[in-house]
């Protein structure tokens, strides 16, 4: 068997183990999706219809309100259902590595990449299930997305792609810890971007420091290549930034997470 084959192999049943996982402990999934739900329903229902009224057409809407502020605000709450799903990956490697599963591990004849890729790859279809639900949810209370197949497979890739990075930057996160408590403290940051960006209001509301840092932090490009695909407004070139965004955190967050394995003690 060839080492690519052999890693293959190991990466898809690690995978299958992070999915027995997620069966066993539904409680991630829900707090992943619930919780960037709890905030959608937050900003539309008690902060929507201020907000809305006081960005008027900025907001993509002709008048503003809160109808208006649901297709602007829900791209950012993805993202934070993004961020969110990537902590509960940090809290299950930081477990694995605190708990002696790793040091197993490596007594084992298996591809040592395995071990992160099935996290990373477990992840991403934990935080699509989240996403679906917070969509879903979206939908029910005025969401009205206008793009067409094109752009919806668009967004599952974007969103693919933006998982994947924001997931290996939080596998290395959780490898620099000592316990799982710091480990579910230290992505809490990539929640706060999103709304530290264009994902609550447009960046040209906000005091001009303030407006630097959210026009070139990255979920910015992130929310607005989003918010373009799923309703149609102009995303210029923040696909190009979302996307060498996401390649340089992908190769970054892995480098660093395969680093931090590698010099782990073996015994």
């Amino acid at each position: 068997m060839s080492t690519v084959t052999h890693a293959v192999t190991d990466s898809a049943t690690m995978l299958r183990r992070q999915l027995r996982h997620m069966l066993r402990y539904p409680v991630l999934i829900l707090t992943a999706a619930g919780v960037p739900a709890i905030f959608l329903l937050l900003f539309v229902y008690v902060l929507g219809g201020a907000i809305g009224s006081g960005l008027g057409g900025s907001l993509g809407g002709s008048a503003g309100g809160r109808a208006a502020y649901v297709n602007y605000v829900v791209p950012g709450i993805v993202l934070m259902t993004v961020a969110t799903s990537a902590q509960s990956t940090a809290i299950s490697v930081a477990t694995d590595l605190t708990t002696g599963v790793v040091t197993r591990f490596r007594t084992m004849a298996i591809a040592r990449v395995s071990v992160l890729t099935g996290h990373v790859l477990g992840s991403l279809i934990q935080t699509m299930l989240s996403i679906s639900f917070v969509t879903g949810v979206a939908l029910l209370i005025g969401f009205e997305p206008t793009a067409d197949l094109g752009g919806w497979l668009g967004v599952v890739g974007v969103l693919a792609m933006i998982t994947f990075a924001v997931t290996w930057l939080c596998v290395a996160l959780a490898m620099v810890t000592d316990n799982v408590a710091t480990a579910s403290n230290l992505p809490m940051p990539l929640m706060i971007l999103p709304m530290v960006g264009s994902g609550l209001v447009p960046t040209d509301s906000m005091p001009a420091w303030l407006r630097w840092f959210a026009e070139y932090q990255p979920f910015t490009p992130f929310i607005e290549t989003l918010r373009g695909l799923l309703t149609g407004t102009p995303i210029g070139d923040s696909a190009i930034l979302a996307v060498g965004w996401c390649a340089a955190i992908t190769l970054g967050g892995y480098l660093w997470a395969r680093r931090l394995y590698n010099r782990e003690p073996t015994g």
